[in-house]
């Protein structure tokens, strides 16, 4: 796999998940939040993607340009997962928006592999944002703990002042999808909660896909789990793990996660074979991958064979976070487009 995926592969490989709890996040004075600006998000270059700007959400895969016919009647709001991953915070607790290495990570690789899931769908909008380091999510002492919250809070103020920029200038009324990953979902969860639940924006909801975060079955009052594919109002989640693998942290967990299968879309198809992956986009953009690997709903997770693509002896972690949704790229591709054209049937 690219340098890129293989790197973060690796270093989430040992991500211990402590974000799960549904306490807000809290600020301390103790915080030091580094060299940080907040985003103005009438100015494009906050935005990693925007449908005012060429960027690599708008990329398509080769192998299915013919055909391509993209909708603008329906927006998605993408939060990206993290791409501020040196674990001795060189920036500080939260990354600056300016920085050019980051900002790469962030486009060449969530936003051309994953945001670009959508963009036949809808319009697509992703937040450049003050992302909490990686290290937040393994705090080794009580104060980084307090740190690791003020940078979460920070990094979630931003997506809510995106969001609300984006609702008073963009939006007009269209439908909305919110799709996330990892840290992206940790916060797209709490603004579904905060923006959704108790207001008209209910009712404009086409679905959520919070992936690689464990969302719980009871977090939302209004919203529940997709149970069948044609489902709209509704909640997707998953994260992937090699099959036979649970890691401890999953094994202790108290609560009862949305797992969805990315490949039936269907609560009671709890286990679909590899023949139904219609194609992962893992190594190359322009490369579909067909029948990568099969979907098991395991407990709170997912599991999945090991993925089937060149290389794949290189591949040894048992933790799939980083391919969450790239293992199933055009099945979400498929599922969304579904979802949507229910949405307006109603």
């Amino acid at each position: 796999m690219n340098r890129l995926l293989f790197n973060i592969a690796i270093i989430l490989s040992c991500l211990v998940i402590v974000s799960c709890s549904k306490k807000n996040y809290i600020s301390t004075t103790d915080f030091k939040e580094g060299n940080t600006t907040a985003p103005e998000y009438s100015n494009l270059n906050s935005w990693a993607a925007h449908p005012y700007k060429n960027d690599p959400s708008d990329s398509v895969p080769s192998a299915i340009k013919n055909g391509y016919q993209p909708d603008s009647t329906v927006d998605v709001f993408f939060i990206h997962p993290t791409s501020y991953l040196n674990k001795l915070r060189p920036l500080g607790w939260n990354a600056p928006l300016n920085d050019i290495t980051i900002n790469q990570k962030t486009d060449n690789g969530t936003i051309l592999f994953q945001a670009s899931i959508f963009n036949e769908v809808g319009r697509v909008f992703s937040p450049r944002y003050r992302q909490a380091n990686l290290s937040a999510y393994y705090p080794s002492n009580a104060s980084d703990s307090l740190n690791a919250m003020a940078a979460f809070e920070i990094a979630y103020q931003d997506i809510k002042s995106a969001f609300q920029y984006y609702l008073s200038n963009n939006n007009n009324g269209r439908p909305i999808i919110i799709a996330a990953h990892s840290q992206g979902s940790t916060h797209g969860k709490r603004l579904i909660k905060e923006f959704f639940e108790n207001s008209n924006l209910k009712n404009r909801l086409v679905v959520a896909y919070l992936v690689g975060m464990p969302i719980e079955d009871n977090y939302f009052s209004s919203f529940k789990a997709c149970v069948t594919p044609y489902q709209t109002g509704c909640i997707c989640s998953w994260r992937t793990y090699k099959e036979g693998y649970e890691p401890d942290f999953v094994a202790k967990e108290n609560f009862k996660a949305i797992i969805t299968n990315p490949l039936t879309w269907d609560s009671s198809k709890l286990i679909a074979a590899r023949d139904l992956n219609k194609g992962g986009i893992l190594l190359k953009f322009n490369k579909k991958v067909l029948r990568v690997t099969d979907a098991k709903v395991q407990g709170n997770i997912l599991w999945a064979e090991k993925p089937h693509f060149f290389g794949n002896a290189f591949y040894t972690t048992k933790n799939y976070h980083i391919a969450d949704m790239n293992l199933y790229y055009m099945n979400i591709r498929e599922n969304v487009a579904l979802r949507k054209k229910a949405f307006w049937k109603q």
